[in-house]
């Protein structure tokens, strides 16, 4: 199991997963029906907290889960074990009426500007629909209302009667934006909404995402797999592998001085900008592919790939805890974690052989 401690606020904290865990079920074997009935562990016993204002970024490899919690997190999908906490309310205690008032205050921009957005509908169409939905706008206001947003997120309202098809892959983002904009939420859940863009544009949207927060005081929990866009917009970072949290720490910590090894492979992958620090800098390769989810190793799941794996990390599930060096807020899962300051590289060695009997 995997637990962070809420980190203090004044504030308080806006949304808080508790031990949650998410199994889809599959069935393997014979394509007839008579295969064995097996799950898929998605989320395995992970939990996060997202204080008032902050923004967290959550980030990992494709696969890892990431999308599975922020949907689980809006209640889009019920989660097989655990809590879902928002803003001092259990949401999985709640039925679909009783949460239906939730949904105002928690909204989600997906990651595909192209495939989120109804071609058949106008824009002004698209960005009212939550009015609609929940009744929060008369119809003789809703245009004037869409219009607003529409200028609040960069675009030009006179282009309320579009259709998506006649805006750029950016523009559509934006139109995404405004959506999740209309019923003024607390929370907003963005799923990789750059990784689809453009670099240049991907900047544009990373800026106008942090005006927003500054400007409508929003809470973000920024899902992606770039560290280089999390550095630059978020608070705190949780990295997640094979369903669960690695390490979670401070942006300025974390990033610098990483104490797990996945999180060091991760850093390493980041492009780097300067030719000069380009021919200084050493990549981490990992060997071996990533485990299945349908059957993760036992232990620590990130032991296949780890170079520092030894016996106890097959045995034993590594407490995400804070380590010797480390701040008070930065949380390792990992028994032989990283020395501060450990140049990244250093562990370009062949990992040792694990015993074990039954999985690898």
């Amino acid at each position: 199991m995997t637990v962070e401690t809420p980190v203090s606020d004044s504030d308080g904290l806006l949304l808080s997963l508790e031990d949650v865990v998410k199994h889809f079920p599959v069935r393997t074997g014979s394509w007839l029906g008579r295969g064995r009935r097996e799950v898929v562990h998605a989320v395995d016993g992970v939990s996060l907290s997202v204080s008032r204002g902050e923004t967290v970024g959550l980030v990992g490899e494709t696969g890892c889960g990431k999308s599975t919690l922020a949907r689980i997190a809006l209640r889009l999908l019920e989660v097989t074990r655990g809590r879902v906490v928002f803003d001092g309310v259990d949401l999985t205690a709640l039925s679909a009426r009783h949460l239906r008032s939730y949904r105002r205050e928690m909204q989600m921009i997906f990651q595909d500007p192209y495939g989120s957005l109804n071609p058949r509908r106008r824009v002004g169409s698209i960005i009212g629909e939550p009015f609609a939905v929940h009744g929060t706008v008369t119809r003789s206001q809703r245009r004037r209302s869409v219009q607003e947003l529409m200028e609040l997120v960069g675009l030009n309202p006179e282009h309320y009667n579009r259709f998506p098809a006649e805006f750029s892959g950016g523009q559509r983002q934006r139109i995404g934006v405004a959506r999740a904009l209309a019923l003024r939420p607390k929370l907003l859940v963005c799923d990789e909404p750059v990784s689809a863009l453009d670099v240049s544009i991907q900047a544009q949207i990373v800026n106008l995402l942090a005006r927003l927060q500054q400007e409508l005081h929003l809470t973000y929990l920024f899902i992606a797999h770039d560290l280089s866009v999390v550095r630059h917009l978020c608070d705190r970072i949780a990295v997640m592998y094979l369903g669960q949290l690695v390490e979670v720490g401070p942006v300025g910590e974390l990033d610098v001085t990483p104490r797990h090894p996945y999180t060091q492979a991760l850093l390493s992958a980041v492009p780097v900008p300067d030719p000069d620090d380009t021919a200084r800098h050493r990549r981490v390769v990992l060997t071996g592919d990533v485990p299945s989810p349908i059957d993760p190793p036992s232990g620590c799941r990130f032991r296949t790939r780890c170079p520092r794996a030894r016996q106890v990390c097959a045995e034993q599930v590594p407490p995400l805890e804070v380590r010797a060096g480390s701040g008070p807020d930065h949380r390792t899962a990992c028994h032989f974690p990283l020395d501060p300051g450990e140049p990244l590289g250093s562990l370009e060695v062949p990992p040792p052989p694990v015993l074990e009997e039954g999985r690898q």
